[in-house]
């Protein structure tokens, strides 16, 4: 029987709060993947206005109150916080991913590192619509991150059937995908983007398969639209899904019923 606390923590089912709060709710070393996209640090950093700019459509520039921090060494306090309480509900095989930009990697590194994890891969998912270059001040930014680290040794790794994504050869570590868009991208009433930062179903399926084998179980911390979630159930894998924001939290538990 699993402790009193244990029994508030509901799996398979979106709920809403702090996600460090939360993750003390779950029983310890009961996790195998914890797959998350957390805040990247990127929101409110600059004046530039893009609801005026004409260069490749109709972008719009990350400014989310959620995704605020006053400097580096805030964020690398949140990151190591949430880590560490993710690490202790994770088991001595189990593994993380985490999705980063440049901005973050660092501060994911250094916590992750800290606590003895073996880094893996950063796997580099190269995107093959990006956001166009607004300002003309820098290279265009078509690359994210998703560090792949283990926890100990023995780490699931499914070598064998992920050659299915490489032509039967050795999956490497550069993935093309495309931002959401079309069908696949929630939106809200006014016709924008639902949540600024929805990962592509595909990539979040094929980094579960890769880590991961039928009824595991998987957390994400911070599982905005619940794009986690959708692919957890599509394969068979178990889920823990928290997100603080109540808009979220709402498309994410609709998308769960509706498998979209």
């Amino acid at each position: 029987m699993g402790s009193l606390i244990e029994r508030f923590m509901k799996i398979n089912e979106i709920t809403k709060g702090n996600c460090v709060d939360l993750m003390k709710k779950i029983r310890a070393k009961s996790v195998n993947l914890v797959l998350t996209d957390p805040p990247y640090n990127i929101s409110g950093k600059s004046k530039l206005d893009l609801a005026k700019n004409t260069t490749g459509g109709p972008w719009y520039k990350m400014d989310e109150n959620w995704d605020v921090f006053k400097d580096f060494r805030e964020y690398q306090g949140f990151s190591k916080e949430w880590i560490s309480e993710a690490d202790r509900v994770l088991v001595d095989s189990g593994a993380m991913m985490i999705c980063c930009s440049y901005h973050g990697l660092g501060e994911i590194l250094i916590s992750l590192k800290e606590l003895e994890y073996k880094i893996l891969n950063i796997i580099i998912w190269r995107k093959t619509n990006p956001m166009p270059n607004v300002t003309k001040r820098t290279l265009t930014h078509s690359t994210e991150y998703i560090v792949w680290a283990a926890k100990g040794k023995g780490w699931k790794f499914n070598y064998m059937y992920m050659k299915k994504y490489a032509n039967n050869k050795q999956l490497r570590d550069v993935w093309e995908f495309a931002l959401c868009q079309g069908p696949e991208r929630i939106k809200n009433k006014s016709g924008r983007a639902a949540h600024p930062t929805q990962k592509p179903l595909e990539l979040t399926r094929r980094l579960i398969e890769m880590s991961t084998e039928k009824g595991d179980t998987v957390l994400d911390p911070f599982i905005g639209s619940g794009t986690t979630a959708v692919a957890a159930n599509e394969l068979g894998r178990k889920w823990y899904g928290f997100e603080s924001n109540s808009d979220y939290v709402k498309i994410a538990k609709k998308r769960v019923k509706t498998k979209i």
